[in-house]
């Protein structure tokens, strides 16, 4: 049997509008002779009254911070009432449905509680509702440990749902219904022109989700490359084809992705510079440890590192940038921050060991005048550190600087 799993994010269920245009793509994807397997979740964003923000705001309400368990058992009823209402429209179209949690699906989790990590999936249950014909609609977001405590994957983790289960399912494809039509080549609020590409690799989406792209959660993409699941993102609300996400060319269609080196723009905001020169006369090798152990006890995540026997520099989030601070002083280094950055980071598989991308960028920036501070690279990808201020401008320039 075809199967394809749908999953459909809290924008496409947050009316009864939109819970029936996407009552239509479950429709579509029955006429096309595949049988379609629904993840969906919470309905609409903070805010809205179902909606995981929602609450975990509601849970603060008394004073006290619920505990990592008791949250995860609140923020899951948000995908349950979404599940609910949506199997009910299918039903009143005559479309036989069976609403599951993460647990009752087979997701089983480790009790990491707020961002818990899959250990394995039983189909068992999916498997039969599809046997006797009813189309399963499952909570995205969730599962259940060895001892039956619900969990929840982490922010996003409803994507991870519909790609785990695409995998353990041997789905033909994995469908992400959004309110955009596809993965565009920056983020249309910082460059209007950006457009929708019909056709990437998973490695490069990979990246785009780790630099900032919020169109899919890089766990998902990581998972549907180690199964070579198809990912499809489109738009609930339109009949775009949407952006297929493959680990090769289709044979059949020309691919006209990798004529460019560069894919995409990414952006990511609030971030800060940590430039450190250490003491003359200590011992640097063992205050980087130290240091960078130090860094990873407060659990803070640092990027675009550059390290010398003189100084050493890379970037965090704004917001540690005072837990940070308290860990220098204590240290016999002298530093300096500069906050209000942001990431621009270009993605493309076809720069890879192609030369004159960076002299590109540092064209474009300095035509625009716009100091470049700080870089780091990969394969396929070169972040700019730069003020924040400048974020908007740069984009824009690199963008038009590669004819994306």
């Amino acid at each position: 049997m075809r199967i394809i799993v749908q999953k459909f994010g809290g924008t496409s269920v947050s009316t009864k509008e939109r819970r029936s245009l996407a009552a239509d793509k479950i429709e579509s994807c029955i006429s096309r002779g595949c049988f379609p397997v629904v993840v969906v979740s919470a309905i609409g964003r903070n805010g809205d009254p179902y909606a995981t923000d929602t609450l975990i705001e509601f849970s603060h309400s008394s004073g006290t911070n619920a505990q990592p368990r008791e949250l995860d058992l609140l923020m899951s009823c948000g995908e349950i009432i979404s599940c609910v209402v949506l199997s009910n429209t299918l039903k009143a179209r005559g479309l036989n449905s069976a609403v599951l949690t993460g647990g009752q699906a087979g997701i089983i989790t480790d009790d990491n509680f707020g961002d818990a990590s899959v250990l394995r999936v039983d189909s068992t249950s999916i498997l039969n509702y599809i046997r006797n014909g009813i189309i399963p609609i499952i909570t995205g977001f969730q599962g259940i440990t060895e001892k039956g405590d619900i969990t929840t994957l982490g922010r996003g983790g409803g994507d991870v749902t519909g790609a785990i289960l695409g995998e353990a399912l041997e789905a033909e494809a994995v469908e992400v219904y959004t309110d955009v039509d596809g993965v565009m080549t920056a983020d249309p609020v910082l460059v209007p022109n950006a457009r929708v590409m019909d056709i990437l690799l998973y490695d490069d989406v990979y990246w785009m989700a780790e630099y900032g792209a919020k169109v899919i959660h890089k766990k998902a993409v990581q998972i549907a490359m180690r199964s070579n699941i198809p990912l499809i993102i489109k738009n609930t609300m339109t009949d775009s084809p949407g952006t297929l996400i493959t680990g090769s060319k289709p044979s059949t269609e020309p691919f006209t992705y990798v004529q460019k080196p560069v894919t995409a723009i990414a952006c990511t905001g609030n971030k800060a510079l940590v430039k450190i020169v250490p003491d003359i006369d200590n011992n640097s090798i063992q205050a980087d440890g130290d240091l960078f152990s130090m860094l990873y006890e407060q659990r803070i995540d640092i990027s675009m590192i550059n390290l010398y026997p003189w100084a050493k520099s890379f970037a965090i989030d704004s917001k540690h940038t005072d837990t940070v601070m308290k860990i220098l002083e204590g240290k016999p280094v002298h530093f300096e921050f500069l906050r209000d950055c942001s990431i621009l980071t270009v993605i493309g598989s076809g720069m890879k060991g192609l030369p004159g991308v960076m002299a590109k960028i540092s064209h474009a920036l300095a035509a625009s005048n716009i100091p470049l501070l700080h870089t780091s690279d990969s394969h396929t990808t070169i972040s700019c550190l730069v003020e924040g201020k400048y974020a908007k401008q740069a984009v824009t320039a690199l963008h038009e600087e590669f004819e994306l």
